[in-house]
């Protein structure tokens, strides 16, 4: 058996969250390796704008998100690829007249979020990482057991049969992570009993760099604005339905789809011109009882999935890094072991609250849009137009979402 040499943090996860983590941890003198099941080969992004050029998975960064991702230098090469800011945003409820919008006028700012490609981030994340001498990537390679060993230490077991000892592992390996549940971390858990199905699509008008979302009693529709040109309008959607609607929908063929997104969509924009191949995959929220553990962390999906219809995941998960960083760093410059208890739990007072008061409030929102009942459909229109006409309540709302007024880490 290999016995591979030491180091101080083993990142479990070349994703987005476990590469960002790997890069802000570089260049402060500390031993990383970051282990990857798949290949971390970077291939060339297409340059066409067409309908299936486009990754079928985008996630929505903050403003908060961006500054991170600036502090990793990884910002530009994003934004020189593609990318669309979408500085409005419009939500309303398909059973009455509430609605609510949100502009980043109103708060001073360029942009509300952006919606990038996920290929995109991981590529400019891995065009960065491949400079950093200090960070060992072992790829493909997949984690086959995890222990502690003698003095705190971490003893990893990989797939081809190498021994890897570490100071501390990170769980970034994604919602149904190996290290969470190779250490047996507790989590909280239920399906929602929907599917969300995600595709790019072609609409006649101009998507106006806004952000939409329509509450349905089915579940929430979002259309997110992609790059287009002058005479082709694109859009990501992200179609959440109760499971036993999704078949059907899946069976369609691509006009009998585009109409029925079409006529859930209220026509805003247009007739349904073109759809990409369709994927649907399940929800599920889960939430880690604790994100650590003796020599062991959960980041990002690996410690908490979010219900996608505010697109919050990503930015929560990029959070949870940027406070990981700062945490791990404040205990090296003190001596301090990176695996310690002390150490990461100050990292978890820091994050578990905010993740928690985020589920909870998507998983609120659901729920009440899911409502029949009459009363109810009037309270949340009332709500929605109420909220439209408060100011300073809607301003505070918007910076919420936006991660303003936080604590900008890795800035």
């Amino acid at each position: 058996m290999t016995e591979l040499p030491p180091c101080d943090v083993a990142i479990i996860g070349a994703g987005i969250a476990g590469t960002a983590l790997a890069l802000a941890l570089s260049g402060h003198g500390l031993r990383i390796v970051l282990i990857e099941a798949q290949g971390t080969e970077r291939t060339a992004l297409p340059a066409a704008l067409s309908l299936e050029s486009f990754d079928p998975r985008v996630v929505a960064l903050n403003p908060r998100s961006r500054g991170v991702l600036q502090g990793l230098d990884a910002w530009q090469a994003v934004a020189d690829y593609r990318l669309c800011a979408y500085r409005h945003m419009t939500v309303w409820d398909a059973e009455g007249t509430g609605a609510i919008d949100f502009d980043s006028a109103d708060v001073n700012v360029e942009a509300l979020g952006y919606i990038v490609e996920n290929r995109a981030l991981v590529a400019a994340l891995l065009h960065r990482l491949a400079a950093c001498a200090d960070v060992r990537v072992l790829a493909p390679e997949s984690l086959a057991g995890c222990e502690r060993g003698a003095e705190g230490s971490m003893a990893l077991t990989l797939a081809s049969g190498a021994r890897l000892r570490c100071g501390l592992v990170v769980a970034a390996d994604g919602a149904l992570s190996r290290v969470r549940e190779l250490l047996a971390f507790r989590t909280r858990e239920w399906d929602y009993g929907h599917h969300a199905i995600v595709a790019t699509v072609q609409v006649e008008h101009p998507h106006q760099a806004t952000a939409w979302q329509r509450f349905l009693p089915s579940g929430p529709l979002a259309f997110l604005p992609l790059p287009s040109t002058a005479s082709a309008h694109y859009c990501s959607i992200v179609w959440s339905l109760q499971s036993a609607r999704v078949e059907g929908l899946q069976a369609l063929d691509e006009a009998g789809f585009c109409a029925a997104l079409e006529r859930a969509f209220e026509g805003r924009l247009g007739r349904v011109q073109a759809c990409s191949r369709r994927y649907a995959f399940p929800l599920r929220q889960r939430h880690a009882v604790d994100y650590i553990q003796p020599g062991a962390v959960l980041v990002a999906d690996a410690a908490h999935t979010i219900h996608p219809l505010a697109g919050q995941g990503i930015n929560l998960g990029l959070q949870d890094v940027a406070v990981l960083v700062e945490e791990l760093l404040r205990a090296a410059q003190r001596g301090e072991p990176l695996g310690s208890v002390e150490v990461l739990r100050r990292y978890q007072r820091r994050r578990k609250g905010e993740n928690l008061a985020m589920m909870a409030a998507m998983d609120g929102f659901k729920r009440l849009f899911e409502q029949p009942a009459l009363p109810l459909r009037w309270l949340r229109n009332a709500g929605l137009r109420g909220v439209d006409r408060a100011g300073p309540l809607k301003h505070q709302l918007m910076r919420q979402a936006m991660g303003l007024g936080a604590a900008k880490a890795m800035q």
